[in-house]
């Protein structure tokens, strides 16, 4: 009896059992189930993290998981304000061959603006590697172009104006470059150690200002985180603006230059009067000659204003080139330390034998 019990016991265990192809089964269906939950999972996380050509995770593409805001830093509010700056200034060239008046205007509030936009990146935490370089391209633009009228303006003197741009653009160049060389990518240009230069450093980072105001005002938020920077472009351009106007109120030509050309249209011309355009046709094949040009200017505008501008500019417009040069000089020397320190790391200069080998 016992052992027919052992016997059906037995039997019902090995009906129960699995055998080893059923755990065959199983375990297939069990992996596969986990390569399809790790499958969809991987697939979550492409969707989630975007892959680069390198395998590098660059950024969401689920919008449900990008919760950061898009933004389009051409629109940003400082960089707008540089577009304004850009549009003024085209203006301002526009008028500025005979329209004395509306080209200082245009261009004396494009230079302003020059402040506001550093103000708006600050007030909307808006500061931009885009906006600090167009805020100083548009700045050495608007200058060589004024620089470049008045070497037409003033002939004899076009070899001091034409060394003025070259300063400015290579001092501000081998500057920028120089800190994006040696400072690395973060670093502003305006950030200047005292130990490599405490002018350039007063310079660029005095927050000092000059004036008490006992409420807070617009024109000391816009100028108290850089004044001296601030003062010196402010009256370098102030300086050039004052020169332009002084060619609008040279001498006349003298009538006797025109005797070739008839009495009666040399008298056309009075000493000290505005000349009528229609009088430049008669006496010029071309009205929009040099010529042309400069007898239309004379005397459109009284000289005594100009020359108050430009001896109170002059000594900051000059104190402003000194600082370019000694900026193109510190930035120089900055890269010749960074050339050695690459050559000692690089083991040059190498022996004669190891050359040859």
């Amino acid at each position: 009896m016992s052992e027919r019990r052992t016997r059906r016991q037995a039997a019902l265990a090995a009906a129960t059992a699995p055998t080893a192809g059923d755990a065959d089964d199983t375990l297939t269906n069990k992996s596969q189930h986990e390569v399809t939950v790790s499958d969809n999972q991987n697939a979550k996380d492409i969707n989630q993290i975007g892959i680069t050509a390198n395998g590098g995770a660059i950024r969401s593409l689920d919008p449900k998981v990008d919760s950061q805001p898009k933004e389009n830093i051409f629109l940003f509010w400082p960089n707008i304000i540089g577009y304004s700056r850009i549009v003024l200034a085209i203006a301002s060239l526009y008028y500025m061959p005979l329209h004395p008046r509306t080209c200082s205007i245009l261009y004396s509030i494009s230079c302003l603006l020059d402040a506001l936009d550093g103000y708006a990146a600050r007030h909307f935490q808006q500061s931009t590697k885009f906006g600090a370089v167009l805020d100083m391209v548009t700045d050495r633009c608007t200058t060589s172009c004024l620089l470049v009228f008045l070497s037409s303006a003033f002939p004899r003197w076009a070899i001091v104006f034409q060394g003025l741009i070259s300063i400015d653009f290579a001092s501000h160049y081998m500057h920028m470059y120089a800190t994006l060389a040696m400072g690395g990518s973060e670093t502003s240009h305006k950030n200047v150690d005292k130990s490599r230069s405490w002018l350039l450093n007063l310079y660029y980072t005095n927050k000092v200002g000059f004036f008490y105001c006992p409420k807070p005002c617009l024109f000391l938020q816009l100028t108290r985180s850089q004044t001296v920077l601030f003062v010196c472009c402010a009256l370098n351009e102030v300086f050039f603006i004052a020169l332009y106007l002084l060619s609008f109120s040279s001498p006349l030509l003298s009538p006797q230059l025109l005797e070739p050309l008839g009495e009666s249209k040399a008298t056309a011309i009075q000493t000290g009067a505005e000349v009528n355009s229609s009088v430049l046709r008669q006496l010029f094949t071309n009205p929009y000659s040099a010529g042309a040009l400069e007898m239309a200017r004379a005397n459109k505008m009284d000289s005594t204003f100009p020359w108050i501008l430009a001896g109170v500019s002059a000594p900051i417009m000059a104190l402003k080139q000194f600082l370019n040069i000694l900026q193109l000089v510190k930035a120089s020397r900055w890269l010749a330390e960074g050339d050695v320190q690459s050559r000692r790391a690089a083991g040059l200069p190498k022996p004669k034998g190891e050359k040859r080998a």
